[in-house]
């Protein structure tokens, strides 16, 4: 059940934002926790600091939100440019001590709104295999995941999932499923191309 407490706000900063360090060190901790050097031998750290804080503001068709009760940041979560009608959900996290609250869920529909206003259509995102309370809130969200339930998520090692929004909300997209890897070294390799490329595309379209 979603709580809102009346000190609840919401509000639109940057990564660079002091408020924001908490919501960056506890994804690397839980990352880390869960995947160690699993895709990269830097950690989760380097993941997070992949993208310069300027993909997650407006002028590049991203936006970086958290939500902050009684002074205390205690969720948030980000898009940036993926293509032209999608925007790619990026660092969505709560606070470990008010988790079961409904806050991810609130920041992901903030977030869907915020795509809609810049003109989106779709939004893409990944989680891990290791996450299954991510993958049980997307699939609550209506998102469709681009993989084969059925087939153990160690072999797609990240599980994507899309959903349009805007005017083309209730929509089913279309995209093809991921063909799954045949082990978790080859899938996790595989995964690690594709961020690595995602980066790449992106400082593309920045520069």
């Amino acid at each position: 059940m979603t709580r809102a407490d009346t000190t609840d706000r919401l509000f639109v900063t940057t990564p660079d934002d002091p408020r924001a360090r908490p919501l960056v060190e506890d994804l690397i901790r839980e990352y880390d926790s869960r995947y160690g050097t699993l895709f990269s031998s830097e950690g989760a750290r380097a993941e997070l600091y992949r993208y310069p804080a300027s993909a997650f503001t407006e002028a590049q068709r991203g936006a970086f939100l958290l939500l902050e009760r009684a002074g205390r940041v205690i969720a948030g979560g980000a898009f940036m440019f993926y293509d032209a009608d999608t925007a790619e959900l990026k660092r969505v996290w709560a606070d470990p001590e008010f988790r079961r609250q409904g806050l991810a869920r609130r920041i992901v529909e903030a977030l869907e709104q915020a795509a809609e206003a810049q003109g989106y259509t779709r939004v893409y995102l990944t989680t891990g295999f290791r996450q299954p309370e991510a993958r049980d809130l997307y699939l609550s969200l209506g998102y469709r995941p681009l993989f084969d339930p059925e087939v153990p998520g160690e072999l797609y090692a990240t599980l994507p999932f899309e959903k349009h929004i805007g005017a083309l909300r209730g929509q089913v997209p279309t995209s093809p499923l991921r063909v799954p890897a045949a082990s978790l070294e080859e899938a996790a390799s595989a995964a690690a191309a594709r961020k690595a490329e995602s980066a790449a595309r992106h400082a593309e379209v920045a520069a």
